[in-house]
């Protein structure tokens, strides 16, 4: 038998906690509220201090971010709660000074994902066709910064992005972890028994290799310049598929038919924030060098040994050709630290007159999320 009397105090406290709800709504408002104001203030106080202020601080953010991080309690997961602080600091960085972020297009790309887990949804995106137009847009100050993927964990470097760099002034100034997960996509028009081809990147297809050859081991693949461009392709055809992000999903309203399908469900790619300026410390940092050695055997154990004398953790080595001399080139190398860290710089003086050419692409702060 039904007891009217717990359901009328069922209702009564699901009542309170829907006002409790409406109440903590209320605050959190009125101090979203109260941060956006002071984050116009501090706008105003850079105009006024400084000629050409820089609002956009990467080692600010991320030590806000670290911060939220610890001293969160549950029941939001640590990762959670600071997506939820990125995109209250990218409306408020939007209220001071709006970001202009090129990046590798075209819309729907995960470099472009990579510009919004980064920057948050109030960044002002700009796609370009080339990595290379992506730098010559932040070096003209089309753009405040870029964003270029450089390595796939499954896939290894992006040899263009690094190329890129060897004829730039700019700085790296942040990086970017995404996990990259692909979705197999159709449109309203395709026939889902009758596809002839699948459409995506190179680099995806290869990441897919396994899972299409289990499921369309007899379907063409096609390359194409981008995901993004392969899922607007089948917009119009019956008989195609595509590769492609989430984002790109909901951009051209198609169908994700099968979820998930690369081979390696850690499948993750890093990409760089580049910019004009240098950044301090933000006391989790990573340092990116250009070094150019000298053609001779026993050169490059040569550049590692004071890493090892000053304890300092190497992340990534990478070689490109030091066109267009024959036979020479540069190592491109990650290490854990910042520039002025003593142990750092202590390494790098000993480095100098070892090599050609020593460059500091930059320190930043190391990925939070």
């Amino acid at each position: 038998m039904v007891n009217d009397g717990q359901n009328t105090s069922n209702s009564l406290n699901l009542e309170q906690i829907r006002n409790d709800i409406d109440s903590v709504d209320q605050q959190i408002q009125e101090l979203l509220n109260r941060r956006a104001s002071l984050a116009e203030a501090v706008a105003k106080a850079k105009f006024a201090a400084e000629e050409n202020p820089l609002f956009y601080r990467p080692e600010r953010e991320a030590q806000v971010l670290r911060k939220v991080m610890e001293r969160n309690q549950g029941p939001l997961s640590d990762a959670t709660m600071a997506r939820l602080f990125r995109e209250i600091m990218s409306a408020c960085l939007a209220l001071e000074a709006p970001q202009s972020i090129a990046f590798l297009g075209p819309e729907g790309t995960f470099t472009q994902s990579a510009v919004l887990k980064h920057f948050g949804q109030d960044a002002i995106v700009r796609p370009l066709p080339t990595i290379d137009e992506v730098f010559r847009e932040v070096e003209a100050g089309s753009a405040h910064y870029g964003v270029v993927p450089v390595e796939n964990s499954s896939e290894g470097i992006v040899n263009h992005t690094l190329d890129c760099f060897k004829a730039s002034t700019l700085n790296v100034i942040g990086e970017v972890e995404l996990r990259i997960h692909h979705q197999f996509l159709v449109s309203e028009n395709t026939r889902k028994d009758s596809i002839k081809q699948i459409y995506a990147h190179q680099q995806t297809l290869a990441q897919c290799r396994k899972w299409l050859d289990a499921h369309y081991p007899s379907v063409e693949r096609v390359a194409l310049n981008s995901n993004a461009e392969a899922a607007r392709r089948i917009r119009n055809e019956w008989h195609s598929a595509a590769i492609a992000s989430d984002i790109a999903a909901n951009m051209y309203n198609l169908e994700i038919l099968h979820s998930n399908i690369e081979d390696n469900p850690e499948n993750t790619t890093r990409f760089l924030v580049i910019g004009r300026e240098k950044i301090p410390q933000s006391g989790n940092d990573k340092t990116s060098l250009l070094i150019s050695a000298h053609d001779r055997a026993g050169a490059l154990l040569e550049i590692l040994a004071p890493f090892a004398k000053h304890q300092i953790s190497l992340t990534s080595i990478e070689t490109r050709p030091a066109l267009p001399e024959k036979w020479a080139y540069v190592f491109f190398i990650d290490l854990e630290g910042h520039i002025d860290q003593a142990n750092v710089a202590a390494a790098l003086d000993e480095i100098r007159p070892m090599v050609k050419e020593l460059r500091v692409l930059g320190s930043y702060p190391i990925a939070v999320l």
